[in-house]
């Protein structure tokens, strides 16, 4: 039986995250997840790691229990060990400095202000060079097929009125990861390159991508029911150096030639509920 091995919560966008024994499930995913983003002020639009690569060296908490739909207030790390509040007067400058590149730190806006989410400046006017280095992807690998993803992400950096990817949860198999490190023993696949929501034992299935089998299907996880939607296709963000992980593109070359590119999978919530670590997977169809 496929249980909840572990629950991960990222209070601010690209930046590492905190354990979790049990949260609550809204639709808007794990309470208080990606309830903060940097807005790059070089480029415009939100920012993340796929371009400031540095704000995976920072880390972010909740010191109290945050809000399933608002932006409870969070304490940020940073890679010298000193702390901030988010709403700390100065936090804009030092996010700046630390990541030596102009930023602002924005908590959720509505989803009717559209210009706050839109798509910031390319680097590159070459559209399929854009997304290679976006996807971290070399000249003879396929891209992904974006035609999967909702449409607002043609226009968005993330669906108006969050700050995630594309889905409000991301589900990721301990089998997967035990996979591609089979095949990849100079690589290190630690689950922390891979930001999981919900990390997946599932030791009954002889499937090394179980995950990859669950799109469309319904699920019942502690008094929540999910929707699994579509795969999750990797970017750069996980070839980033961070903490004692260093930087490897060989990474995306084994996610590439073992499972497409993709890892884990994405999922919609259909029924808010309470979540806990060991929880079994319930399938309802």
């Amino acid at each position: 039986m496929a249980r909840v091995r572990t629950i991960w919560r990222y209070p601010v966008k690209s930046m590492a995250g905190e354990r979790l024994e049990a949260t609550e499930v809204t639709d808007r995913g794990v309470a208080g997840d990606r309830a903060w983003a940097v807005r790059d002020e070089v480029r415009g639009g939100i920012g993340g790691a796929r371009k400031i690569a540095g704000l995976m060296k920072l880390a972010a908490e909740y010191p109290a229990t945050p809000s399933a739909q608002d932006s409870s207030p969070a304490t940020i790390r940073f890679e010298d060990g000193s702390t901030g509040n988010t709403g700390d007067e100065g936090i804009h400058q030092r996010l700046s400095d630390a990541l030596d590149h102009p930023v602002t730190l924005w908590p959720l806006v509505a989803a009717e202000n559209a210009d706050h989410y839109k798509r910031g400046a390319p680097d590159s006017a070459d559209m399929e060079t854009e997304l290679r280095s976006l996807f971290g992807r070399e000249p003879d690998e396929p891209l992904p097929d974006l035609g999967v993803f909702p449409p607002e992400l043609l226009a968005n950096e993330c669906p108006p009125g969050t700050y995630f990817d594309a889905f409000p949860l991301l589900l990721l198999t301990s089998n997967s990861l035990a996979s591609m490190q089979a095949t990849s023993a100079d690589s290190r696949f630690d689950v922390r390159r891979f930001r999981p929501n919900l990390l997946v034992d599932d030791p009954e299935t002889p499937d090394p991508f179980p995950e990859s089998a669950w799109e469309g299907r319904r699920v019942r996880i502690g008094s929540a029911i999910l929707r699994m939607e579509i795969g999750c296709p990797r970017c750069v963000m996980v070839t980033r150096g961070f903490q004692e992980l260093p930087k490897d593109p060989k990474v995306m070359r084994a996610l590439v030639s073992e499972n497409r590119g993709n890892l884990g999978l994405y999922a919609a919530v259909e029924e808010a509920g309470r979540i806990h670590r060991g929880d079994e997977l319930e399938w309802l169809d």
